[in-house]
Parts: C-alpha cells; sequence; structure tokens
C-alpha cells in the first residue's frame, strides 16, 4: 500500500512537471545613460545659446538698413486730404506763412509724387556703406558662432578630462586602500610595524580626499558644460569618447596663416567696416554737390469757395545747390574721413592679433602634442618603479617612505596622463579656432 501511494506521487509529479510550462527567467539590464556626442553639444548650443541667437537677430536688423537707405532711389508717393473753414471771409495768411495770399472755405484730397533725378553718387555711396555694415555685423555673428563652438568644445573636453582623473584617482583609492588592509593584517601578526600602518593610511586618505575633488570637479565641469550648451538642466549624460586623440600637427603655424587671413570672422568684420566707413566718408564728401529732383501733385477740391477750381494738378523740378552753411558739411566730411583712416589702422591692429594669436595657439598645441608621448612614457617608467618599491618593501630591502613615494609619483603619472589628451584636444580645437576653422 505503501509502494502504491509512493508511486502515485511521483506520477502525479512528474505530470505536473511536464503540465506546468516553465517560464525562462527575464533579466532586466540596468537603464543606461543617455550618450551625447560632442557634434550633439554643438548642435544644442547653436540652437538656444542667448548670444548667438542675439547676434544673428542683429544681423537680420542691420540687413534691414540696406533697404532702408535705398528706398531714396524710389519715387515718395503721399496721399493728403485737407480742410479749411475760415470763420472770416476774405482774410489773409497768418504771419510767416507765405504759401498761399489767402485763406479759404475748402474740403481737397490729392496726392505728391518726388522722385530723385540725381544727387551726384551720394545715395549710392550711402547704400554700399550700409551694406559694408550689414556685412559686418554678419561676420560678427559668424565670429559668435565660433565663439559659441569653441566654448562647447572646451567644456566637452573638460569634462572628460576631469573623468579621467577621477578614474585614476578612483584606482589610486582602490590600490592604496589594498595596501592599507594588507599592512593593518600584517601588523596583527607582528610582522610589520605600526609606522608602517600609519604611513598607508595617510596615503589612503590622501587618495579619498584626491578622489573628493575629483568628483566636485566633475559635476563644476558639467555645470559648465550645460552653460555653454545654453540649458539650464544640468547635463547628465554619458559622454561619448573621441575617436581620434593624436591628429598629428603641421611642421609649423605658417599653414594656419593664410586660412586665418581668410576665414577669421573677427578680420573679415573689421575689414567690412573699414570699407563702410570708407563709402560714408565718399557720401559725405558729396552733400555739396547739387540734388535733382521732380516734384508732382495731383488732386480734387469737392468743396471749395467760388474762387477756385475743382481739381488741381502740377508737376516741376527743384534743383538745390548747396552755396554755404557755415562749414557743417566741411566738418562732417572731414570728421568721416578721419573715422575712415582709424578703421584702418583698426584692421592693422586686428591683423597683429590674428597673427599672435595663431602662432601662440600652434606652439601650445604643439607642445601638447609632444607631451603625449612623454605623459605615456612617464606612466610606463612610475609603474615599474612603484613595481620594484613594492619588491623591495617585501623583501624588506626598502622602507615604506620609499614605497609611498613610488606610489604618489605612480598616481601623479596616471592623472597626468589622464589629463594630457584631453588637453592636447584642447589646444587643437583652439588653433582651429584661431585659424577661424570654427566658423
Amino acid at each position: 500500500m505503501a509502494r502504491r501511494k509512493l508511486t502515485f506521487f511521483v506520477s502525479l509529479s512528474l505530470v505536473t512537471s511536464f503540465c506546468v510550462p516553465a517560464f525562462p527567467q527575464v533579466t532586466i539590464p540596468p537603464l543606461s545613460p543617455p550618450i551625447l556626442t560632442l557634434d550633439q553639444a554643438e548642435t544644442t548650443a547653436l540652437a538656444n545659446q542667448p548670444r548667438l541667437l542675439a547676434a544673428q537677430l542683429r544681423a537680420r536688423a542691420f540687413a534691414k538698413r540696406i533697404v532702408e537707405t535705398r528706398s531714396g532711389y524710389m519715387p515718395q508717393v503721399a496721399f493728403n486730404a485737407t480742410g479749411v473753414r475760415v470763420a472770416d471771409t476774405g482774410t489773409s495768411t497768418a504771419a510767416g506763412n507765405i504759401t498761399t495770399s489767402a485763406i479759404s472755405d475748402r474740403f481737397a484730397y490729392g496726392g505728391n509724387l518726388a522722385q530723385l533725378v540725381t544727387d551726384f553718387g551720394r545715395t549710392s555711396a550711402l547704400v554700399s556703406s550700409a551694406r559694408a555694415t550689414a556685412d559686418a555685423q554678419s561676420d560678427i555673428a559668424t565670429l559668435t558662432r565660433a565663439q559659441v563652438r569653441l566654448t562647447v568644445i572646451e567644456a566637452y573636453y573638460r569634462v572628460l578630462g576631469s573623468e579621467a582623473v577621477l578614474r585614476a584617482a578612483q584606482a589610486a583609492q582602490t590600490n592604496r586602500q589594498l595596501i592599507s588592509r594588507r599592512l593593518s593584517a600584517l601588523a596583527d601578526n607582528e610582522l610589520r610595524s605600526t609606522l608602517d600602518v600609519n604611513f598607508a593610511k595617510v596615503l589612503e586618505s590622501e587618495a579619498d580626499l584626491a578622489v573628493v575633488r575629483a568628483e566636485s570637479t566633475v559635476a563644476q565641469q558639467r555645470v559648465k558644460l550645460a552653460t555653454a550648451m545654453g540649458i539650464s538642466a544640468p547635463v547628465t549624460s554619458q559622454l561619448q569618447e573621441p575617436s581620434a586623440s593624436s591628429d598629428s600637427l603641421p611642421p609649423d603655424a605658417e599653414s594656419f596663416m593664410k586660412t586665418a587671413g581668410e576665414y577669421r570672422a573677427d578680420l573679415n568684420a573689421a575689414k567690412a567696416q573699414q570699407l563702410a566707413a570708407n563709402k560714408f566718408a565718399l557720401s559725405e564728401r558729396r552733400m555739396s554737390y547739387p540734388t535733382l529732383n521732380i516734384l508732382a501733385a495731383a488732386g480734387q477740391v469737392p468743396f471749395h469757395d467760388h474762387t477756385l477750381h475743382d481739381d488741381y494738378a502740377a508737376a516741376g523740378f527743384n534743383l538745390n545747390i548747396p552755396i554755404f552753411n557755415g562749414g557743417r558739411f566741411a566738418a562732417r566730411r572731414g570728421e568721416a574721413e578721419l573715422e575712415a583712416s582709424a578703421r584702418t589702422r583698426d584692421v592693422q591692429e586686428i591683423q597683429l592679433q590674428v597673427t599672435e594669436q595663431v602662432r601662440d595657439a600652434w606652439y601650445q598645441a604643439d607642445e601638447a602634442y609632444r607631451s603625449l608621448d612623454v605623459t605615456a612614457r612617464l606612466v610606463a617608467q612610475s609603474k615599474e618603479a612603484l613595481r620594484l618599491a613594492q619588491d623591495r618593501y617585501e623583501a624588506g630591502l626598502g622602507s615604506i617612505v620609499e614605497l609611498n613615494e613610488a606610489q604618489l609619483n605612480e598616481t601623479s603619472a596616471e592623472i597626468t596622463s589622464a589629463d594630457s589628451t584631453y588637453t592636447y584636444l584642447l589646444r587643437r580645437a583652439e588653433l582651429d579656432f584661431a585659424a577661424g576653422l570654427l566658423n
């Protein structure tokens, strides 16, 4: 009977195991933060940065001045409506008005037309000056765009550099915690002195402090990146590492000089402002030239005194020849010419500044590029020195001070190497900006 019950239980278990479907366990991976690329950061900054948007709006505003100045070529048409009711008929005009000899009851409407025939090129010079000024403002907007891109690139690489330093500090922290625990265990067994343990604890605390500072630096750099991107929310995305970190530099700075002279937006803006000043000075010289206009007027007078007609029409011309105005035109011409000369000196000054900036940026980029190999060798040498110091200490041939110094040197080399790559990328971005390649 017991055997029969056992057989039934085993059979029931087998049936249950075959009848109940087995559901596999699904492991949900943890959500990783989205990755922010450098191109995405630049695109966000160019769309949101208020300084760039303001510069673009000003460039559009200055472009309207071209239309405003060019309107002097167009006919000027105006509609007028006039009504007069005289309380005392037969009166003359008021003092100071010689347009008509008497005031009559009337209501009239009509239009006036004035068309410039020639002012001997003054309006043309003003249009050219306005166009050059608009070009200068457009170049300023281009310069602002390049500055925004440079700021984003610098902030992006500084975040990556600070995170690399944090990883190096955390690795040093883990290593020193391990050494401290080992020495504490050896001291408990009276195989090492408490002095060695104290030295290890000091280095462990220094590593903890370095991690705290590195974490704070990362947070600060992320705030600066958010500001550079034109957003108020903190940047929590993971940043993408650069694909190529050691592009070779040209052998000298001369290859960037021609590019800077052609593409530097501030230099182009200064040249455009110089051209605008020259054209404005030309227009001021032409103020003393005659001006010829065609004038026309026509309309109807539905309500009028019996002495007036039902409509009116007239056409004529007006030739204005300046004779004497107390030297005002001469003073304006002199002021404009001096300003044009000053703009020429401004261009020369900016050319000197661009040359200096390009050469200085190239030297800094070259220094950072050559430092890549030096820091790599420094890391390898410091690791080897640390290994030898550890072997000497474990063999009883070296002191804890020697080991601690080797650990400090190795940590410093790791941090320097982690920061050197992004320092070079920063310097290269500054060189591209100086050469006008970030427009």
